[in-house]
């Protein structure tokens, strides 16, 4: 048995399960109050019917075994994409763009290629608060997580002069995530380009996360992405670069599990090579299904109008009783509670049957500190009503404290 897998720590949403067990959910004289999740980060808007059309359209898919590299068709239709979305010359369809099954599956079983387990103390760094797949693959891997806190007086910057020199030399890896999860951070072009700087001087490899980056609240105002930040930077080879994408929140499509990573060639051919044993090849109905999502953008763009009319109306009703602001891109608040966030969310629940998740559980204790400790993420990924009931319901549970 690999014995790091018992270094890895509950699910969050295990975690929640146990704060919830045994308390009863919203008691009233009539009847309970409906449930209403705003916990997990699931889109529920209703898959665009090209994609269906799509599936039901390329059946006979299913009689083939799949190519780990996916269709020509599939690779060129992601290139073109990101040339148009990250104004980016177009990449080499062959040699800088793989498609994967969803960016979890990617993120995870990069590390699995990328870290060197035989040098000493090898390291992973990852924004605190963070996605747990990352600390999670950085276990697997026989590396040791390294957590840099992103804290709110600091509008949420990555502080790279947190670690001294000599732990810099032991890391192979760095995860970000723009727009991050939970704070729905942007990077900015100067964090890039320290990023990359320290990337050149110590060798290590860049994974950005980026799978919330189509849900933003201004048409022509896309968030910077890592591409694009290299090409401004003149790094039109996205050296130690991999980007990660996918369909699952742009196109409301996470039980398909498609996305792409792009960037570097020579991580492309290493990467390449691991998934062709992992045997993690994209099923062909999948990849003509991509193919129609990847090349249409209007249903992307009513995806955003639904997410921006959800953050204009919920936000000015939770915002006096839980401190947020609407976030530069993604789908979650971070907002502040009055208290404990494991308390806060346990009673919410009690007493209005609204599922948030508790920050403490996004984040690992640095330096005495959680981060995501006194703040609670919102996903407003059900419908506006049942958005605009769960506001309601807050408003009414914070007046009542």
């Amino acid at each position: 048995m690999n014995p790091n897998l018992n270094l890895l720590q509950p699910y969050p949403f295990e975690r929640l399960r146990a704060l919830f067990d045994g308390v009863p959910s919203a008691p009233t004289d009539a009847r309970p109050l409906p449930e209403i999740k705003l916990s997990i980060g699931e889109p529920q808007h209703a898959t665009p019917a090209l994609i269906k059309h799509a599936i039901a359209g390329n059946l006979d898919g299913l009689a083939a075994y799949p190519s780990t590299p996916g269709i020509p068709a599939m690779r060129e239709s992601i290139a073109a994409w990101i040339a148009r979305r990250y104004e980016v010359p177009v990449p080499d369809v062959a040699t800088q763009v793989l498609p994967v099954n969803g960016s979890r599956e990617a993120l995870f079983s990069f590390a699995q290629a990328m870290i060197d387990s035989g040098t000493p103390s090898p390291r992973v760094v990852c924004p605190n608060p963070f996605y747990q797949i990352y600390e999670g693959a950085a276990l697997l891997a026989g590396a040791t997580p390294t957590y840099l806190n992103t804290l709110q007086q600091y509008d949420f910057e990555l502080d790279f002069d947190a670690l001294p020199e000599s732990t810099w030399h032991e890391v192979q890896l760095v995860y970000v995530c723009s727009p991050g999860n939970p704070t729905g951070k942007v990077k900015s072009l100067a964090t890039w380009k320290k990023l990359f700087e320290l990337s050149d001087r110590y060798d290590f490899v860049i994974a950005s996360d980026e799978c919330y980056s189509e849900i933003y609240f201004e048409e022509g105002k896309a968030p910077l992405g890592a591409l694009s930040a290299a090409a401004q930077l003149g790094r039109a080879d996205y050296r130690n670069l991999m980007m990660f994408s996918s369909l699952s929140k742009r196109s409301n499509v996470p039980g398909m599990r498609s996305g792409f990573v792009a960037g570097d060639a020579a991580l492309i051919a290493k990467f390449l090579l691991y998934r062709t044993y992992h045997g993690s090849a994209m099923s062909p109905v999948v990849q003509k299904a991509s193919i129609a999502a990847w090349n249409d953008e209007d249903h992307v763009v009513e995806n955003r109008r639904l997410y921006t009319e959800k953050f204009a109306k919920l936000t000015p009703m939770i915002s006096p009783h839980l401190p947020c602001k609407i976030p530069d891109a993604g789908f979650y608040l971070w907002a502040k509670t009055p208290g404990s966030d494991t308390d806060f969310a346990r009673d919410l629940y009690h007493q209005q049957n609204v599922v948030v998740l508790p920050g403490s559980y996004l984040a690992r204790e640095v330096g005495g500190l959680n981060p995501g400790a006194g703040f609670v993420r919102i996903a407003l990924v059900p419908s506006l009503e049942d958005c605009l009931e769960a506001a309601r319901r807050i408003e009414l549970f914070c007046q009542s404290h």
